[in-house]
């Protein structure tokens, strides 16, 4: 393990994280006029994006002061502890702002109180980085502009890849460059639209920023600020969930931001490489030769019509079962009746179901996370499908999480391939998607990557249910955090937060996070004990 080179590259992306956080800091300064320059640097909507961009400059400066010396080889093992040291530490520098925040406005004092607000900056912030959108908010919308902006702005850069949009800014990273692409970009293949990686990250980051661009303004279009669009937009190009209203998209209870909402978050789900063709090169036909949109096309579509004709036939849950479900804070009886008539409400006509069916279904399935309604009333059957679809997640090169549709896809074909060997011993069967057929050594990783990915699972699982008194809660707080998708069942249901989880619970599941966006194989490499032998 070359250290040197890896403390180096760190550096670099200290560098770009102070240039990123002018643009939150120049919100926060707005909000802060016509206050005198003293009084804006005191007030903590300010000061904390002030020492973070003072500190990561200076810090970031000292780190590459010295150049590396030319390194050979294709160096996995740099590569993956840039990436995830990278992000543990842009995590660590970048939730600052909101520290000083919860250090002025949460109630308490000494080193208890200092832990506390240390844990719930850094969850919120890796929560956005990850593009998980888990917020342990309460109320979002008493939040500062510029930490509204900035939590929001965290899941843009985490969605793409902060590491590569260094790879754009900084295309001298040198030999480990591809390495560090592979470490971050989600999905079993990384393929290269040109030979220079600095050019294939600058692609990836244009159409990220122009479908970014154009959703914002068709949000600012239909009635939304131009912070909020920015916000949401950045939520679901990212596939991550952040919103600036305590009810997320459902405050909003519009046809228009709905179906725009899930329009991108379907584009969000598919490759990005599938955008880049047809976007500059007019190519419709990839969308018929590539399988993986196709699977995950049929997935989605699947997934809305068994919703869709479910609650039209048996609508919500009983009040009965809706009682015995987990929340933090329980109902009383007239307020779960009150909310019962309003979810009763969004699945009254056959058009309201499917907007919202397929809402919901987009969300979970892409990672997303944005929500519209409490789905924790609808029947445990709708329950089951929606946790069913967080496993899926997006296509591979996408901005989603989970599994990736890729994955099941292999899995799903492994699998028979299995049980026609066992029928016929001598067949010759090469596994193949798109009429290509996948080396060995491909169908091994992904299996090997499917097997760990479930073996954390459960792991995890057993750990959160030292923290968590409600078994559903347990389970879908490691799910959502995971897959990368934000709310889950129960205790942490749409209407719910993760503000309540215990100190511990809450580093559990930030790890979690950090595997299931870094796609676990870079994290366990980067944190191998062999990586670091020479």
């Amino acid at each position: 393990m070359n250290k040197h080179f890896v403390i180096y590259s760190i550096g670099k992306l200290l560098q770009v994280l102070s240039m990123v956080l002018l643009i939150p800091a120049a919100i926060a300064i707005s909000e802060c006029l016509p206050a005198p320059l003293s009084k804006i640097i005191q007030d903590v909507r300010f000061n904390g994006f002030l020492i973070t961009i003072i500190a990561s400059l200076i810090i970031g400066t000292l780190l590459t002061i010295k150049k590396p010396d030319r390194i050979h080889g294709n160096l996995v093992r740099e590569g993956f502890a840039i990436v995830t040291f990278g992000w543990i530490i842009l995590t660590l520098f970048g939730c600052i702002p909101l520290l000083f925040y919860h250090l002025s406005t949460y109630p308490g004092y000494g080193p208890l109180h200092i832990i506390r607000c240390f844990t719930d900056a850094y969850f919120e912030i890796m929560s956005g980085f990850t593009t998980t959108g888990a917020t342990i908010t309460t109320n979002i919308e008493i939040l500062p502009k510029g930490i509204l902006f900035w939590r929001s702005m965290t899941h843009w850069l985490g969605g793409m890849g902060i590491v590569t949009l260094a790879l754009a800014v900084f295309p001298a990273f040198g030999v480990s460059a591809y390495q560090m692409f592979r470490g971050e970009v989600p999905g079993p293949t990384t393929e290269r639209l040109r030979p220079r990686l600095a050019q294939t990250a600058t692609i990836l980051w244009g159409v990220y920023a122009l479908l970014t661009f154009l959703e914002t303004l068709l949000l600012w279009f239909g009635g939304m600020t131009l912070i909020e669009s920015f916000c949401h937009a950045f939520g679901t190009m990212a596939t991550g969930g952040f919103s600036t209203k305590n009810a997320s998209i459902g405050a909003y209870n519009s046809n228009y931001f709905d179906w725009v909402i899930i329009i991108f978050m379907m584009f969000a789900g598919m490759n990005f490489m599938l955008h880049y063709q047809i976007f500059f090169h007019q190519k419709f036909v990839v969308l018929k030769k590539d399988r993986e949109f196709q699977f995950y096309i049929s997935v989605i579509l699947i997934a809305i019509i068994i919703g869709t004709v479910t609650l039209q036939v048996t609508g919500l849950s009983s009040s009965s079962d809706i009682e015995r479900s987990y929340r933090n804070v329980q109902l009383t009886p007239e307020e779960r009746e009150e909310r019962m008539a309003i979810e009763e409400g969004k699945v009254s006509s056959l058009y309201s179901t499917i907007r919202h069916v397929t809402f919901q279904v987009f969300s979970l399935t892409t990672t997303t996370g944005y929500c519209t309604v409490d789905f924790d009333m609808w029947p445990n059957i709708m329950r089951f499908m929606l946790v069913l679809l967080m496993f899926f997640g997006g296509c591979a090169g996408s901005t989603g999480g989970g599994i990736k549709m890729i994955r099941i896809m292999v899995v799903f074909k492994t699998t028979w391939r299995e049980v026609r060997h066992m029928i016929q011993p001598k067949l010759i069967s090469p596994l193949k998607i798109a009429g290509r057929a996948l080396e060995e050594k491909q169908v091994a990783n992904i299996l090997g990557f499917f097997t760990l990915f479930i073996i954390l699972f459960v792991f995890f699982t057993a750990v959160m249910c030292l923290f968590v008194p409600d078994f559903t809660t347990a389970i879908t707080s490691v799910v959502s955090t995971i897959c990368n998708i934000g709310p889950g069942l129960s205790g942490i249901g749409a209407t719910e937060n993760y503000a309540w989880i215990p100190i511990p619970g809450k580093w559990v599941l930030a790890l979690c996070m950090l595997l299931g966006r870094l796609e676990i194989y870079t994290v366990v490499v980067a944190l191998s004990p062999i990586s670091w032998r020479k």
